[in-house]
Parts: C-alpha cells; sequence; structure tokens
C-alpha cells in the first residue's frame, strides 16, 4: 500500500489505506489539521530532521476509564498522597518533561520543537489538557493529552519521582469518568498500559467508537479537578460509577 502525501488541503486519505499504521507523510501541524486527524483516528508521530508522518495503528491500544487496574502497591501509594494533584497549571512544563525524559529503546524524542509548538496552541485553544503530580513547587510526573468529544488522546507521559505518573494517570482517569469521557486513545501497545488496563482492539472497531464519542460535546477550556481529590485517595483510587463530582 502507498504512502500519501499531503499537501495543503484540509485532508486525510481513509484510514483503511495505512500500512503498518503509516498513513501519510507532510502536511502541517496547524490545529486544524490535527484536530481533524484526531477525529479520524490518525496522529503525528516522527523524529528530528524527518518529515511529519502521520499514523493510525492497527490494532488500537485503547481504555475505558472502568477498565483501569490499580494494583496493590499502586493503591498504598494513593493512600499516601505523596503528591498534590493538577490539571492545565503548567502544561508547557509536562510538555518539556515528556520531550526531555529517556524513554527505553528509544534514540532522541519525537517530541521535537514543531509539536512542542503545535500542543501548546492546542492547550491555548482549550483542547490539550495536562495532569500534573507536584511535590511541594516541583513538578514531577504528570502526562498530556487531546480531548474531543467523549474521548481522550493520550500522547505522553513521564515520571521524575516514584509512581508520580501513574497516580496521576489513576487521577485523570477518575476525574474523566466523572465527567463521562469514557474512552482513552492510547495509541499504541505498551506493558506499562496494559498493566493499568488498556488493551489492543481491531482499528475499525475504535474508529466505530471514536465516532460515537465524537457526539458528545468537547469539555473545552482550562480544566480543574473538580472530584473529591481527597476521598479518591482514601479509598485507594477507586472511583465508584455512580458517584457524582464535587
Amino acid at each position: 500500500m502507498p504512502v500519501f502525501r499531503l499537501d495543503k488541503r484540509l485532508v486525510f486519505p481513509s484510514v483503511e489505506l495505512a500500512e503498518d499504521g503509516l498513513l501519510a507523510v507532510g502536511g502541517d501541524l496547524t490545529p486544524q489539521r490535527l484536530l481533524l486527524g484526531y477525529s479520524k483516528g490518525i496522529f503525528p508521530w516522527y523524529g528530528p530532521k524527518l518529515p511529519i508522518l502521520w499514523h493510525s495503528p492497527d490494532p488500537r491500544m485503547v481504555m475505558d476509564t472502568r477498565d483501569l487496574i490499580i494494583n496493590r502497591t499502586l493503591r498504598k501509594a494513593i493512600r499516601r498522597k505523596p503528591y498534590q494533584l493538577r490539571i492545565d497549571t503548567m502544561f508547557a512544563d509536562v510538555l518539556a518533561r515528556c520531550a526531555e525524559t529517556p524513554r527505553p529503546g528509544q534514540d532522541g524524542t519525537w517530541l521535537v520543537p514543531d509539536m512542542l509548538a503545535a500542543y501548546s496552541k492546542l492547550h491555548e485553544l482549550g483542547f490539550a489538557h495536562s495532569f500534573e503530580a507536584w511535590q511541594g513547587e516541583t513538578l514531577v510526573g504528570g502526562l498530556y493529552g487531546v480531548s474531543l468529544g467523549t474521548c481522550f488522546f493520550g500522547e505522553s507521559m513521564f515520571a521524575h519521582a516514584p509512581d508520580a505518573s501513574k497516580i496521576a494517570f489513576a487521577a485523570s482517569v477518575a476525574q474523566l469518568d466523572a465527567w463521562e469521557i469514557r474512552l482513552i486513545d492510547c495509541q499504541v501497545h505498551t506493558d506499562h498500559l496494559a498493566r493499568l488496563g488498556a488493551t489492543e482492539i481491531p482499528r475499525a472497531e475504535f474508529i466505530e467508537r471514536l465516532d460515537r464519542a465524537l457526539d458528545g460535546p468537547t469539555r473545552r477550556g482550562t480544566w480543574t479537578f473538580e472530584i473529591d481529590l481527597d476521598a479518591w485517595a482514601e479509598r485507594g483510587g477507586d472511583w465508584p460509577a455512580d458517584s457524582s463530582a464535587g
């Protein structure tokens, strides 16, 4: 199958034409193109000195917020409340930490300067968000992603302290569930995500679920935690499905 070259037109080829997940090359990283890509199950992923590469992997790694797995060790860590948890207070710093943190099996980062600028713009527009773990005034872990409808597209996470990203992620899942944002796109398989409850599904099934999620309203703007984080931590990260935010 061919890899398509994008031009200035705001279009993408069908994801069914992706070869080994790689669908297209080129185009730009404007907010309009990024949001169109996400709405079709397509995201940019490339490295330094490469053109923009657009992917739609098959199978797709996803999580429903009700499927989060919190093991005994993580549950104990959450109950200790080692970090202060926040949303959208230092988005640029979370992006920078994700870019700087070494990854096993990766040489360098895919968060090149153009990507950092593009996601910062999405944050300014109220579509991209960061979940953060703080120790005093030090940012020690977190993750970021893009929200459309009732889907959250997770992009990257980092930890500079024990369990910091895991605790931030568990808290993000509870808050997303409280907002009825139930579908989390994890993109591709990692053992870390699998241990947290993410599973692989066929791309066609993901696209169907995404289409349904996009029928819901997008929670646009700056986010803050609305769940009771103290109560959540005391329950070891459990989020009751019948509990209301507050």
